[in-house]
């Protein structure tokens, strides 16, 4: 796992390239502290920090080809490699290293672009081809690693994490309108978005090559989930689950380095704990979070599991004093507006990963969105068949949708949705049937905004511009916007990647392997109650794992949200309503925002809803990311703490 960062086509001077290059790597050292290198030529520098887990000795990057035609700087884990590689050795290619990031090379300069298809794994990319003088820049198929550009100028700037750009001469951060409304509203950065003003992120599985003053652009993964003929019988789809997630944790042990494993006591970590102990042959060590609050409090369920398994496990214990006071920093790291603040423990667990010497970790990222774990699955296909149920069916599929949520329990709990889902039975929003109930608590967050247009018109260009889309059920419909949106724009990225990699831990989502989402597809809905979540998941493992963890359902993971603020640090108060801030930030309604932080402030934390707490910390983190980037005190003036490798081509480099 690495970071890179670095530009092109840049009217300045090569001479001061090295130094540029140096301080952009110096920015996100965090994610490689083991080495540092980059390439300079007179219209190029790029750079690499690397956190060293596979060919600890000799997969030092910038790594070039043989013939000098290709350098690559790349961020990420290629988990088949082995597999290319010996079909490439089998080509006539010799290889140098024992190094995934040699693979990615040489298949590149073997197969050129179509060799993405080819990748299984997660990863952000910059190639530069010497003989074109081309720019090849490319991202995974589901948004694992990121990837940012920007224009400054005539030049192209990139980078792992934008805080990078900060180091650039002249760049400054300013924040999109359009962005934050349609970030506000949907919860997370849409795929191409970054916040801020002439800064785009990489979508998921596609490419951008920089040719000459021209650009192509193109996706080179598409995310299918329509799935192929599923299995005859419900056994047989239990054994190819099991199949396909046995040899997608095989790839994902594949290191030079310890594999932990992330146990938060739910079904997804619990089958990866009992898998990499299955695998490896012996019990890996594991890590959780515990929280003070027993409103969010899993130890039970953890501690069982660990038992059951025999695994060497540690915690950290999470009050809200710790989520408020490491909010600020972990907003530094994540980059974006933040719709909650369970990141927040996310960074903590990743800080005590690493303090206890690992550096690679497993996590159940992916299942629900592949398996359709979440209650918005649910929610889709009760509202797509209500007028063809009776009001019994609907109360009985009304119990099974959110059982840990208070104000979902008993009948009379029930009953009230009843009404609130009523309203919801048609689609207002096209293309957007399934998400439309959770888009309202986005309208409230939006008022924080003092202009924000139709905050949903972005949402609604990524539906119809997505070609297959009107075709897919209302429960892919929901799948798809869950895999475009919440999933790579916040679960894989703030809440997962940033919160690891700020501490130089790598993390690994078994079920984001390609072969396991198709057949996730394959099987979804087909066996068992559609109404019970990842009912094959269940079946696949119920017989080696606690019965409580299995039969226990979906109990997302959640953190203290505005109460945490309210009740360990009222100085928020004074912070998020300054007039001095608010009018720097320029974006804001001022009043609306002083009138919503007296409201949460002086009310009862637990008479705070679920849509007041997302906009308290959406405004949050907008204040907190605006004194980082905005104003630019996110920059590290310290320079690399390990000696940076150069390969020189620029022409005062080469000899007279």
């Amino acid at each position: 796992m690495c970071g890179i960062a670095g530009f092109h086509a840049s009217p300045l001077h090569p001479e001061s390239y090295r130094d540029i290059a140096g301080a952009m790597l110096a920015q996100i050292e965090h994610r490689g502290p083991d080495e540092a290198g980059c390439f300079l030529d007179d219209r190029t520098a790029m750079g690499t920090v690397r956190l060293s887990i596979i060919d600890l000795a000799s997969g030092s990057q910038p790594v070039g080809s043989p013939d000098g035609r290709y350098w690559l700087c790349y961020n990420g884990e290629l988990y088949n490699y082995r597999e290319l590689r010996a079909e490439l050795a089998g080509r006539g290619v010799s290889f140098r290293t024992e190094s995934d990031t040699e693979v990615v090379l040489m298949a590149w300069a073997h197969w050129g672009r179509s060799c993405l298809e080819r990748f299984n794994g997660a990863f952000a990319f910059a190639l530069k081809d010497t003989v074109t003088g081309e720019l090849h820049l490319a991202r995974d198929r589901f948004g694992k690693r990121p990837l940012y550009v920007a224009r400054h100028g005539d030049a192209w700037l990139f980078a792992s994490e934008m805080k990078a750009f900060l180091a650039y001469p002249g760049f400054e951060f300013a924040f999109d309108g359009e962005h934050l409304a349609s970030t506000f509203a949907t919860w997370t950065p849409l795929p191409a978005q970054s916040g801020y003003r002439g800064v785009e992120q990489l979508p998921m599985g596609e490419y951008l090559t920089v040719r000459g003053t021209e650009t192509e652009r193109g996706r080179w993964a598409a995310l299918d989930l329509t799935g192929g003929e599923p299995p005859a019988t419900e056994d047989e789809a239990v054994d190819l689950v099991r199949a396909d997630l046995e040899a997608a944790v095989d790839l994902r042990l594949r290191s030079d380095v310890e594999v932990g494993v992330y146990a938060s006591g739910g079904l997804d970590s619990s089958i990866l704990a009992h898998l990499t102990k299955e695998r490896a042959g012996l019990p890996p060590r594991t890590f959780s979070i515990q929280f003070e609050d027993a409103e969010f409090d899993e130890t039970a369920e953890q501690e069982e599991l660990t038992k059951h398994l025999g695994t060497h496990h540690s915690t950290v214990r999470v009050s809200d004093s710790d989520v408020v006071e490491t909010f600020p920093e972990a907003v530094r790291h994540a980059e974006v507006p933040v719709f909650r603040t369970a990141f927040v423990p996310m960074y903590l667990l990743a800080q005590h990963v690493r303090s206890e010497g690992v550096k690679v970790v497993l996590s159940g990222e992916g299942a629900d969105e592949a398996f359709l774990g979440y209650g918005i699955f649910k929610d889709a296909r009760l509202l797509s068949s209500w007028h063809e149920l009776d009001e019994a069916t609907r109360m009985r599929r009304m119990a099974q949708l959110y059982p840990y949520l208070r104000h979902f329990s008993g009948e009379d709990g029930h009953r009230r949705m009843l009404g609130l889902y009523r309203q919801f039975t048609e689609e207002t929003m096209p293309g957007l049937f399934s998400h439309q109930m959770r888009f309202q608590n986005g309208r409230f967050a939006v008022r924080l905004l003092k202009d924000a247009g139709d905050p949903f018109a972005a949402v609604r260009r990524l539906v119809a511009e997505e070609p297959g889309y009107a075709e897919l059920s209302a429960v892919q419909k929901a799948q798809w916007l869950e895999f475009r949106t919440l999933l790579s724009g916040y679960l894989l990225a703030t809440q997962g990647e940033r919160m690891a990699l700020a501490h130089g831990v790598e993390n690994r989502c078994p079920f984001l392997d390609p072969a396991v989402v198709r057949r996730a597809a394959s099987v979804n809905g087909r066996f068992g109650d559609p109404y019970d979540e990842k009912y094959l998941l269940k079946r696949a493992y119920g017989d080696v794992l606690p019965e409580r963890i299995v039969r226990k359902g979906k109990f997302p993971y959640r953190a203290p949200d505005s109460a945490a603020f309210v009740r360990s640090r009222p100085d928020y108060r004074d912070l998020l309503a300054d007039p001095g801030t608010l009018g720097d930030i320029g974006v804001l309604d001022e009043r609306f925002v002083r009138r919503f932080t007296d409201r949460v402030f002086d009310s009862p934390p637990e008479r705070i809803g679920t849509k007041e707490n997302q906009a308290f910390v959406l405004l949050a983190s907008t204040v907190w990311l605006h004194h980082w980037y905005v104003r630019g005190n996110a920059r590290r003036d310290t320079p690399l703490a390990v000696p940076l490798y150069v390969v020189d081509r620029r022409s005062s480099a080469l000899p007279a």
